[in-house]
């Protein structure tokens, strides 16, 4: 059982039954020298091997490989030993009450029942024929039988709480666990929102002032000296301002709470990628359900992706397919562009056009996932994202 805070009960309680044991077993042995009988010697050596029996229970109860069957075979051994004693000397018909609680906690409530009622008869009949018949020795072991019962069946209620508490504990760490997760998760992506804003209102308008500027400069005298510088100042700028707005969407990605994975790569596809002149397929079923943070990690490599696509791939469809199976999922990104030597882009990390991909192996580790690019020169490029899920096996 694992620790609650009723373990000690039970402890104590299991102690203190294996302590009355032993103690009545030494009565037995007491009594059998200071009142010799002929069974005396008998009697003293089979208490002997009972109490070996029974600390053999202990030794059992600690194994991790333990059986059922050796766990009857051991009860059926200290039962039987019991029963041989019971007849050699009176004293050992006391050793019934420590068994009752013994056959309750290991045979369970019906034939834990059926064993204690055994076991008093044999203690009625013991006793009669060593004392004879009397009330008390009848009604002793019927009342010991009974405190026995009631007992063991709050000890078994006990157990049964004490194993609900510890479910429930359970629940309640792991809802913990999960509500970490989930307001970490909100405030990853409230940092994003903020960081798209403020380069929208301070990178991004800074850079469409200083095209405007430069582009009217140019306008005004377009045959003056160091034209071209500001061309090319206009230029930079203009290409500058497109990477800060691709920061901002990848930073700001359409609502997943409202319409999940599939609907925010739809929106993105329609309203985004087509007007840049790529058709692309979403293969996203709309029932899918994936924690948020994996939902998130995927749209990110999506628009990663669809970015380097529109940007250098000179495609003209593409086509996004998750594929969902016990335990795993398979995210694929593929398109008809150009293609690249994966092998060639994978020995220069340091190309700026390769910083995409660098970002894609970044967030597939942290979701300890595996990327797999398949690419040659003419034959387009195929990106494919496996991952474990926990929960789903």
């Amino acid at each position: 059982m694992a620790h609650t805070p009723l373990t000690p009960v039970f402890t104590g309680l299991r102690t203190g039954l294996h302590l009355l044991f032993v103690a009545l077993c030494g009565l037995v042995i007491v009594r059998a020298f200071l009142a010799p009988t002929p069974t005396s010697i008998p009697a003293i050596a089979l208490t002997v091997a009972l109490l070996a029996t029974y600390g053999c229970g202990a030794a059992l109860a600690r194994s991790t490989s333990r059986s059922s069957w050796l766990t009857g075979v051991w009860l059926a051994a200290v039962s039987v030993e019991w029963v041989l004693l019971v007849f050699l000397t009176a004293e050992a018909a006391y050793l019934v009450f420590p068994l009752f609680f013994l056959y309750l906690h290991v045979l369970g409530r019906r034939w834990g029942t059926l064993a204690l009622l055994l076991a008093t008869g044999v203690a009625i009949c013991t006793l009669g024929l060593h004392s004879g018949w009397t009330v008390g020795g009848v009604v002793g072991p019927l009342v010991g039988a009974g405190v026995a019962l009631l007992i063991g069946l709050g000890y078994e209620a006990l157990a049964q709480e004490a194993r609900q508490r510890e479910d429930l504990m359970r629940e309640l760490l792991a809802t913990r666990d999960r509500l970490a997760t989930t307001e970490h998760e909100s405030g990853v992506l409230a940092e994003r929102a903020r960081l798209a804003r403020e380069i929208h209102d301070t990178l991004a308008q800074g850079l469409s002032s200083i095209q405007m500027l430069l582009h009217a400069a140019e306008r005004t005298d377009p045959e003056r000296p160091g034209i071209e510088h500001i061309r090319l100042a206009r230029e930079t700028a203009a290409d500058n301002l497109g990477e800060a707005r691709r920061f901002i969407r990848e930073l700001a990605p359409p609502d997943l709470d409202d319409h999940g994975l599939a609907g925010a790569l739809r929106r993105l596809a329609d309203d985004q990628w087509s007007t840049q002149g790529l058709d692309v397929d979403v293969r996203v079923s709309e029932a899918v359900d994936l924690p948020m943070h994996v939902q998130t990690a995927l749209l990110r490599i999506a628009q990663g992706a669809m970015s380097n696509v529109v940007q250098h791939a000179d495609a003209r469809t593409a086509t996004i397919a998750l594929t969902l199976s016990p335990g795993d999922l398979e995210f694929v990104i593929s398109d008809d562009g150009r293609g690249f030597d994966a092998g060639l882009d994978a020995d220069r990390p340091a190309r700026s056009d390769s910083f995409g991909l660098r970002a894609t192996r970044e967030r597939v580790d942290q979701l300890g996932g595996t990327l797999d690019v398949r690419s040659l020169p003419g034959t387009g490029t195929t990106l494919r994202v496996s991952l474990a899920l926990e929960g789903r096996a």
